[in-house]
């Protein structure tokens, strides 16, 4: 049920991505001008569905717990943050791992029909840091069960706060697939001797998971806290 209800459907039919006109101007207009009695039964029809499925979210069954391979350590607070999510030291280096949807950066790239499957392509964003250097080797992946590919290399200024991306300001390498056969070998070769490849789907994939819970949860918290609010204030 938790895969059903977080990994894409449930979450398209509460908060669709398309606007979906539903009257008219003239209806519209007319409905601004309703009584505060009209008014406050609105409120009350939008908390109790909000209530409703905040309560068949908060019971859904979380995936098994899973841990990230070793070395790689979970980042305190990434749950609730855009940040890294796993860090692990290679000799000198500090490495980082962000991750997010690949369907996230490509809306309703995903189509209809792939519901259950949007969350088995991951966007990976690695970061490569050695002390003393004021940039870091940056690695944009696609991730999936079994394969990680390569979408770019480039260098960018380490990343002094937990934000998700640094936008380059200046050249950011070439197209990736256009490189000599051998140097993509090698970055493939470099990256996952530091321990970044398919191995870390599983852990990945559950964190999104618990992640994309815990965001409609407080989603429907705070929607709901906002228009008791207003209710409120009309019925004093």
């Amino acid at each position: 049920m938790w895969r059903r209800l977080v990994s894409g459907g449930h979450l398209r039919r509460l908060l669709p991505c398309r606007s979906v006109p539903r009257r008219s101007a003239a209806a519209a207009a007319s409905a601004s001008a309703a009584s505060p009695t009209v008014s406050s039964a609105v409120n009350s029809i939008l908390l109790r569905s909000l209530k409703e499925h905040y309560l068949e979210v908060s019971k859904m069954t979380p995936p098994p717990k899973v841990n990230p391979p070793s070395p790689f350590t979970i980042v305190k607070g990434a749950l609730d943050a855009d940040g890294p999510v796993l860090r692990r030291t290679y000799n000198d280096e500090e490495i980082s791992v962000y991750v997010m949807r690949l369907a996230n950066l490509v809306p309703g790239g995903g189509g209809e029909d792939d519901g259950e499957d949007d969350i088995n392509q991951l966007f990976l964003h690695v970061s490569i840091a050695k002390p003393g250097q004021k940039e870091a080797l940056h690695f944009l992946c696609g991730l999936y069960p079994d394969a990680l590919g390569i979408h770019s290399v480039s260098m960018r200024p380490k990343l002094e706060t937990t934000g998700f991306l640094v936008v380059p300001s200046k050249y950011n390498g070439p197209v990736f697939e256009e490189l000599d056969e051998k140097v993509r070998d090698a970055l493939h070769s470099y990256i996952e001797e530091r321990g970044v490849n398919e191995s870390l789907f599983p852990f990945l994939q559950a964190w999104l998971y618990v992640k994309d819970h815990r965001g409609l949860m407080r989603w429907f918290k705070s929607v709901g806290t906002f228009i008791n609010k207003d209710k409120s204030a009309k019925d004093a």
